[in-house]
């Protein structure tokens, strides 16, 4: 009982394995009981189960409120919304990764269950690491910041460029040092083939584990901007992770609803770029006012603010004509 009261990088015990069962046990249905056999998710499915990871999200975040308080609820939904938003940037990417494999949609899924499994436990280790480094050495801080800002102005300049996945450096070094087929084999990430100079079996690589590793590729540069980004809202490694990971985890189910629309959100990353820009610069401002910390209210406000604006604009620029003028 004493080791479960004990404390883990400043929270109790029980509270981290009480996170980890709960996330342990979504894994478990999600794989194990909605969907043990492969098939393709369709959009409403993929609404359904999306609305139940951000309400369970959410709900994680108003027991935070409860029983640690205010201030650290309000970062956790500060947190949350902010990699959720960030996340969707992603979704992009993992289209066009889709695309390029043509992955069919029946076995995305699959690939998706096993990336989240890697940015898991890839989040762990680099929340571990920034949390080590600002303890140590707070100025960090300040360089998180920068860096937020000058990637969000960054964002904005190329906001209308694509990312090629073909003439990707990653997807080059990975195929120069793996056998890979030049066709899927259902759900098998490999294969055994002989080869033909030695005449023995050998364990051959699919498209489809190409794209499981261009997804987990991605997803270390998407967290190079989103780590940052909670530790500039709050460094509370037990905020900053479950934030992180309950974002992370719906991540999956929103894809094929966000997927199938993925160009009425064109303008979308504008408002990602100012929203870097914004919890970049507030750390500036906070520490030029002589503020402890940026209101958390305010900080999730304008965070909302920024974000329905980049979403609604999306949708008015990208409506149907045809339906505008019908009416």
């Amino acid at each position: 009982m004493e080791m479960l009261t004990g404390l883990f990088l400043g929270t109790p015990i029980w509270m981290w394995l009480t996170f980890l069962g709960v996330v342990t046990t979504l894994l478990v249905l999600d794989l194990g009981v909605l969907h043990r056999s492969q098939r393709e998710i369709g959009v409403r499915e993929s609404l359904i189960l999306s609305a139940g990871y951000i309400t369970l999200g959410l709900a994680f975040g108003g027991w935070i409120w409860w029983y640690v308080g205010p201030t650290a609820g309000l970062n956790y939904v500060t947190g949350f919304v902010i990699e959720k938003s960030l996340a969707m940037d992603n979704v992009f990417v993992i289209a066009m990764i889709f695309g390029y494999f043509a992955i069919p949609r029946i076995h995305q899924h699959r690939v998706l269950f096993w990336g989240i499994l890697g940015v898991i436990v890839l989040r762990a280790f680099m929340i571990g690491f920034g949390t080590a480094l600002v303890d140590r050495f707070e100025w960090v801080l300040y360089v998180f910041a920068a860096f937020l800002i000058f990637t969000g102005v960054k964002m904005w300049r190329s906001a209308e460029s694509e990312d090629d996945v073909a003439n990707s450096p990653i997807l080059r070094w990975v195929q120069s040092r793996m056998p890979v087929t030049d066709r899927l084999h259902g759900e098998r990430f490999w294969i055994k083939r002989q080869d033909p100079l030695t005449g023995r079996m050998k364990r051959v690589a699919t498209p489809l584990l190409l794209a499981l590793v261009m997804i987990e590729c991605a997803d270390v540069i998407f967290a190079v901007d989103s780590v940052p980004a909670i530790f500039a809202i709050t460094t509370d490694p037990f905020i900053v992770y479950t934030s992180n990971i309950f974002a992370i985890l719906g991540l999956r189910a929103l894809y094929f609803a966000l997927a199938a629309m993925v160009d009425r959100f064109a303008y979308l990353k504008y408002a990602l770029a100012a929203l870097l820009v914004f919890i970049g610069s507030k750390v500036f401002v906070a520490d030029l006012f002589g503020m402890e910390k940026f209101p958390p209210v305010a900080s999730l406000g304008v965070t909302v603010a920024i974000l329905a604006t980049g979403v609604t604009w999306s949708l008015w620029k990208t409506r149907d004509p045809k339906a505008d003028a019908g009416n």
